[in-house]
């Protein structure tokens, strides 16, 4: 039963971040370029004024996985790399804490456009 509740709030949390970039995309006039940035930038933010750690404690993947959990990991990155080596962190924290999720993007983005065929959009 608590395994349930825990996928029901991962579901919840995960489809309200994607129903209002959904509502972005249909009520604004933003690129959707712009809606992932905004969730990016949130998420870095949310982090950086503590809100967005509890929500992860509580929702799990529903919260770490959407953007807004990319710019999270960016802004623990940045926050332990300037811990521990200074001013020089910021630059290069938010590297050394997405570096894995980053490459393994790019690795099965190589996969995928290996397996299949792309067509011309028309």
């Amino acid at each position: 039963m608590e395994m349930l509740i825990q996928y029901l709030k991962v579901f919840a949390v995960g489809g309200i971040l994607c129903a209002i970039g959904q509502l972005l995309i249909d009520k604004t006039k933003l690129t959707p370029a712009r809606i992932l940035t905004v969730y990016v930038v949130s998420g870095l933010i949310l982090e950086a004024v503590g809100l967005y750690s509890p929500l992860v404690d509580w929702a799990d993947a529903g919260a770490t996985v959407p953007l807004t959990g990319f710019g999270s990991t960016l802004a623990k990155g940045i926050e332990k790399a300037v811990a521990e080596t200074g001013v020089l962190g910021a630059f290069t924290g938010g590297f050394a804490a997405s570096a894995a999720g980053i490459c393994a993007a790019v690795f099965f983005g190589i996969i995928v456009a290996m397996l299949c065929k792309p067509k011309e959009k028309k």
